[in-house]
């Protein structure tokens, strides 16, 4: 793991054998998740599983971290309850294959779990789990049960995002030079952890994260990075684990800014939002995905008026944006940041949201050689 930039730890005999030891230690809390279920039903008593509770209620605001965190509440699931029979038994498939995955060695995606576990249940036409929405939460229920990372139950998700810049990374033992990867960029793995990804050389000064890849295309096709000695990423919308937890390492480890350019709607706010302090489902991972020090720098309310641009650029809010906008403004986080009270009350005083996109009203490159430079230049960003 980089210590700092430019330099590494290549992945070797000793990461192996720390991968072994947590998989040890992986499958001896799922041997005694399974031992406590058997124990309590050998002594007379219903098979439970006691399961944190993940919900806004069960989360709380670390404001001297700036992070969201999971409170203490659980709940028991039990066999015996008929509403809670079947979320029961598909904790357990998934805890046992898990267990299977760790002792072969392999990993297997979020589908394919999900596939492994489905089935009808024998004497009924009920299927163990219908569909993919189901399987994923009770996996998410058993990484905060067992207190052990996605990863580290040999589960990964689909990759989604892409990366860019000068920045050199060894995957897996495969040297990456971002500086060369073509107009598809570097696809982010959904696992990125020290024993997989390293950092071998940085010159890059901070990192740009922008909201889609259509805006990071052209960012990348008009080499903002080289132009800005940056890191371009893009998370396709809504940025999954992975990418949040590379640019929390890039913050972390490279001291590098995170950068935001995302859109002027709720639905961009709550993105930054969740790179910032986290999400309330998975509060129980801030530590290591959330990164308080992120900027958020476009696009903004202001900029229909300061960027001199066309009716074309309006989208109105919905019914559903007015409500989810209130929504966000009242998150604690928000709720003492003026700047972005002001900034909220802004955008439903327009009465209109704006994307990214929208900017090539103006020219096909505004937003690379004129908007981000000049907001960069001015330090006009929001905290």
């Amino acid at each position: 793991m980089a210590k700092g930039k430019g330099g590494s730890e290549r992945a070797g005999g000793g990461s192996s054998k720390a991968v072994k030891a947590r998989d040890a230690r992986t499958l001896s809390k799922i041997v005694d998740l399974a031992d406590d279920v058997t124990k309590r039903a050998f002594s007379g008593k219903p098979p439970t599983v006691e399961i944190p509770l993940r919900t806004r209620s069960n989360t709380i605001w670390n404001k001297k971290q700036g992070i969201l965190q999971m409170g203490d509440a659980t709940a028991e699931r039990e066999l015996f309850n008929l509403n809670q029979a079947k979320q029961f038994m598909q904790t357990c498939l998934h805890a046992s294959t898990i267990k299977d995955l760790i002792a072969a060695e392999k990993t297997s995606s979020l589908r394919g779990v999900f596939y492994k576990a489905k089935h009808t249940v024998a004497g009924t036409k009920e299927n163990t789990f219908d569909t993919q929405d189901e399987s994923d939460p009770i996996l998410e229920d058993l990484e905060v049960t067992l207190g052990a990372l996605r990863e580290e139950l040999h589960i990964f998700a689909e990759n989604r995002g892409a990366m860019v810049g000068n920045i050199t990374v060894i995957d897996k033992g495969d040297e990456i030079d971002c500086r060369r990867m073509g107009s598809g960029g570097y696809a982010m793995p959904s696992i990125v952890e020290p024993d997989v990804i390293q950092f071998k050389k940085c010159e890059a000064k901070f990192v740009l994260h922008v909201e889609k890849g259509t805006v990071w295309n052209r960012f990348n096709e008009d080499r903002f990075w080289e132009e800005n000695n940056c890191i371009l990423t893009h998370g396709a919308g809504q940025p999954p684990r992975g990418c949040r937890r590379l640019l929390q390492r890039l913050n972390q480890e490279l001291k590098l800014p995170i950068i935001c350019l995302l859109d002027c709607d709720p639905w961009g706010h709550y993105i930054y939002s969740v790179i910032k302090q986290g999400s309330i489902s998975l509060a129980f991972e801030s530590s290591r995905l959330a990164i308080p020090e992120a900027r958020f720098l476009g696009i903004r309310a202001k900029d229909y008026d300061e960027c001199d641009l066309t009716e074309a650029v309006k989208i109105d809010l919905t019914e559903n944006d007015i409500k989810r906008a209130k929504e966000i403004a009242a998150y604690p986080w928000f709720e003492s940041n003026k700047a972005w009270q002001k900034e909220i009350s802004a955008m439903l005083d327009n009465g209109f949201k704006m994307e990214v996109e929208s900017l090539i009203t103006k020219d096909i490159s505004y937003v690379t050689e004129e908007y981000v430079p000049q907001r960069l230049k001015d330090k006009d960003w929001l905290d």
